[in-house]
């Protein structure tokens, strides 16, 4: 009788596999929620730089057509409204009001293919006077439209903004 007991007693009992199963699924789906949380915070941080790079790349192309900022073509730019189109002068030659204008065009462009709803506005007034730059995107890909660039609205997108000023002396 006593050999029969010691029989019964060996190995695992299948609560215990169950139970060994429910903790090892229980930190399966810990590490699988952990994942796609860091996923998502990655791709947010890639979207910010972009923004950060588009911001600072069309505060450059200004600095390069120092003209074009004298005359007040980039005081009031926003590439929202659709009205960009391309004016063909890169082959050709540019004049500095031409030059703003492909500046958009490619910045407007460049918005669109790399952030979701990029958008752009650069607000200024002319010579020697700061630019304000904002980027704006929809983050969380939900549709959002606004530009009041309110964190705490839903429907206002993600905006980073930054104010330059481009000093220069002409000829």
């Amino acid at each position: 009788m006593n050999q029969n007991r010691q029989t019964t007693m060996r190995g695992f009992t299948l609560i215990e596999v169950l139970v060994t199963l429910v903790v090892l699924a229980i930190g399966l789906l810990g590490l699988a929620g952990l994942q796609a949380s860091s996923l998502k915070h990655n791709n947010n941080a890639y979207q910010r730089t972009q923004a950060t790079f588009l911001a600072y790349d069309i505060l450059d192309r200004m600095r390069a057509n120092p003209v074009g900022i004298e005359n007040g073509d980039y005081d009031s730019i926003d590439t929202g409204g659709g009205s960009l189109t391309d004016p063909g002068c890169i082959d050709t030659g540019c004049d500095p009001a031409t030059l703003a204008v492909n500046d958009a065009f490619e910045w407007a462009d460049r918005l669109a293919t790399a952030l979701p709803s990029g958008r752009g506005v650069i607000v200024g007034n002319g010579a020697n006077a700061p630019f304000t730059v904002t980027v704006m995107w929809d983050d969380m890909r939900t549709g959002a439209t606004g530009t009041n660039c309110n964190p705490a609205d839903p429907d206002d997108m993600t905006c980073f903004s930054v104010t330059g000023q481009v000093l220069y002396n002409l000829p």
